[in-house]
């Protein structure tokens, strides 16, 4: 009988640690399946990797860089190559007379750019409007190198301008902070140009912002988030933009950046 208990015992035993193995098992998150290269991701997920748009992406920009002049992001009759982000309470984004319009919403209403891009040594110009509202009309988002940053357009009550944000310091409380008093109905031209060197910006031929880029950290607010990389966007306002164009930096204005921005950094 103490032959037969003992193994009994050892029996019972084999059928806890078995049981115990199964419920872990059970328990384990199953290991990810490495999707094929030529199906998409399991549950929804990202999709393949589509390596001929990828390529002709790459193609894009190395073919605007060679070129060195202006390309139009616009064509001033369609929204091809933007998109209308879902923010919440986004006003109607159309095209009429040349201009992509955003309705005034409840919050936020803008476009995001889906095409080809130059993250940097680069300058973006376009001209916006506030046709309605107190608030920012025509607030750009852009790339600097693999972060984005945004130049405020009229915000914080209607004349705040500047870049949101520089060290994690939003316009309304870091150096680029200034305030200009914007007519409604009235076309402003706007420039951007991010360079190895610094961050510049103007509204008409006025120099806004000259932000030394050494040392210094560039993102943006979550309210624009869907922005990004590059992007226009207004706050409870109705805007409109138009001649939306970017261009690549040439050798000698990337030099002559860099010399402004130690300049401007030494002054700080």
């Amino acid at each position: 009988m103490a032959f037969s208990r003992s193994w009994m015992l050892c029996g019972l035993t084999l059928i806890a640690c078995g049981s115990l193995l199964l419920y872990q098992e059970g328990c384990r998150p199953n290991a990810p399946r490495v999707a094929n290269a030529a199906e998409p991701a399991e549950g929804g997920g990202a999709p393949k990797v589509d390596a001929a748009a990828a390529a002709r992406e790459v193609a894009e920009k190395n073919a605007l860089v060679k070129a060195g002049g202006w390309k139009s992001l616009f064509d001033g009759k369609t929204l091809t190559g933007w998109k209308a982000p879902e923010f919440g309470g986004q006003g109607k984004v159309y095209v009429k007379d040349g201009a992509i319009v955003m309705e005034m919403g409840s919050s936020m209403t803008g476009v995001t750019w889906t095409g080809p891009l130059i993250r940097d040594n680069y300058e973006l110009e376009l001209e916006g409007i506030r046709h309605d509202g107190s608030d920012f009309f025509c607030t750009t988002t852009f790339p600097v190198g693999d972060d984005s940053c945004s130049f405020v357009v009229g915000g914080w009550g209607g004349m705040l301008v500047g870049l949101s944000n520089v060290d994690f310091e939003d316009a309304s409380n870091n150096l680029t902070m200034k305030t200009i008093a914007f007519k409604e109905n009235q076309w402003y031209k706007v420039r951007i140009r991010v360079s190895e060197g610094a961050i510049e910006t103007w509204i008409d031929d006025q120099q806004v912002v000259n932000q030394p880029r050494d040392g210094h950290k560039f993102s943006v607010r979550f309210e624009v988030d869907l922005c990004r990389p590059l992007g226009v966007s207004t706050w409870c306002t109705k805007g409109a933009v138009r001649n939306i164009r970017i261009r690549p930096l040439k050798p000698e204005e990337i030099q002559a950046a860099r010399e402004k921005a130690k300049a401007a950094a030494a002054a700080e």
